[in-house]
């Protein structure tokens, strides 16, 4: 396939993206909404400070401020619906029939889908991640509790954070590639990402352990998400978060390719 001949599926996967009133509303709304809870959230703790006891300021991490699991779920959950979407909505409307009438070579199609989804989501994490790290610290700096990027730890915690929204969009679109179904695919989403691994917690049961290390949100939780790492053979390492992160959109392109050639529309 030719470079331009690409360009123009991307072109095209990139004007169908945009023509989704999800697309919008989940990447918009969706921004300002976490980074307003960043603000909120600095602003509370600001406020509360010199109330706070010398254990409580000990222990006191800026960047949960910044970007909170309850950020972090509703970063996937948006992401992951927004990738199941894509593809769910494609089908639904009858356009990828058109789509793969136009370009019988289905993998070409699969390919560009996944480059735009994964780049639009890589920036709208990235974003999410930067402003939420920059308004929550500029409201803790008051305090003199602020972090900075050189700061131990950090700039992991800013690339796992951004990094979360495309590992979860194109992990929907798997899901949403399998089910084609839009109520189910979001509810699978929901569940699979965030509901069911906030239940997980470290066992004395290594097997558990390391299944567990395979579940993005967990090894963000647990390890990633963390500037100051535990030393704790029951908890997820950072090399092995990274795989664990790199394996679901990889896992997930797989399937949306085979499902996409072998399927009938």
């Amino acid at each position: 396939m030719s470079a331009g001949r690409f360009r123009d599926l991307l072109a095209a996967e990139w004007i169908k993206l945009w023509s989704l009133r999800s697309t919008a509303w989940l990447i918009g709304a969706g921004t300002l909404a976490i980074v307003a809870f960043a603000a909120q959230s600095s602003l509370d703790t600001y406020q509360s400070w010199p109330g706070f006891t010398a254990m409580e300021k000990a222990m006191f991490n800026p960047l949960d401020e910044a970007f909170s699991g309850v950020s972090a779920s509703l970063l996937m959950i948006g992401a992951g619906s927004l990738g199941a979407l894509t593809i769910v909505g494609e089908y639904a409307t009858g356009l990828m029939r058109f789509t793969l009438v136009a370009v019988p070579a289905r993998h070409r199609v699969v390919a560009a889908k996944l480059t735009v989804v994964a780049v639009v989501t890589l920036a709208a994490g990235a974003i999410i991640s930067a402003g939420t790290f920059a308004v929550s610290q500029a409201v803790l700096s008051g305090r003199g509790v602020a972090v900075s990027p050189g700061d131990p730890g950090v700039l992991r915690v800013l690339a796992a954070n951004a990094l979360l929204a495309p590992v979860a969009a194109l992990t929907g679109m798997g899901i949403g590639a399998l089910l084609r179904h839009t109520a189910a695919a979001v509810v699978t989403v929901c569940a699979a990402l965030v509901i069911v691994p906030s239940f997980f917690q470290p066992t004395v049961h290594q097997w558990l352990n390391d299944l567990y290390a395979l579940v993005p949100l967990y090894v963000w939780r647990t390890c990633l998400g963390l500037s100051e790492l535990r030393d704790n053979p029951a908890l997820p390492t950072v090399a092995g978060s990274w795989a664990a992160f790199a394996l679901w959109p990889l896992a997930a392109a797989v399937v949306t390719l085979i499902v996409v050639r072998r399927r009938d529309v």
